[in-house]
């Protein structure tokens, strides 16, 4: 089983749909989305209200860059 990482088309339906005040399950059935998925992404993003996804996606890479090991 894989899995993709939430790209900034689908935080920006995201967004669009959080701004709508729909409910995290209302948003994974329009993205086909697990729910735990958008739970945690709501979460880890929420600190800036309301949820951007321009400012997410910036998040996400600082984030993929800072696990990655600097190597020997």
């Amino acid at each position: 089983m894989s899995y993709t990482h939430l790209g900034i088309i689908e935080r920006s339906k995201l967004e669009i749909l959080h701004q709508q005040e729909k409910s995290a399950r209302a948003i994974t059935r329009e993205l086909g989305r697990h729910p735990a998925t958008i739970c945690r992404e709501l979460r880890r993003n929420l600190a800036q209200k309301p949820y951007r996804a321009e400012q997410s996606q910036e998040s996400y890479i600082q984030r993929r860059k800072s696990s990655i090991p600097a190597g020997k």
